[in-house]
């Protein structure tokens, strides 16, 4: 059935959401330097025959500096 080399269902599925567990405990880190250049929106109401709708557009402008790689 088994061989000794190979990991039972329970130990893969343990080792699975370890990694998932550990993903979701991290800190997140900045990989780069990012900015909000314009933020732009515009809103539009609008009648139609089951009410008022609104139309709500939003452009944002970002810009993004990657982190310097490190010395070596």
């Amino acid at each position: 059935m088994a061989t000794k080399d190979s990991k039972s269902l329970s130990r893969s599925l343990g080792e699975f959401f370890g990694h998932i567990w550990k993903g979701v405990q991290e800190p997140v880190t900045p990989s780069s330097n990012k900015q909000i250049v314009r933020q732009e929106t515009t809103e539009e109401v609008r009648q139609t025959e089951s009410g008022k709708v609104i139309m709500r557009r939003t452009i944002v402008d970002e810009l993004e500096v990657p982190a310097k790689p490190p010395k070596t």
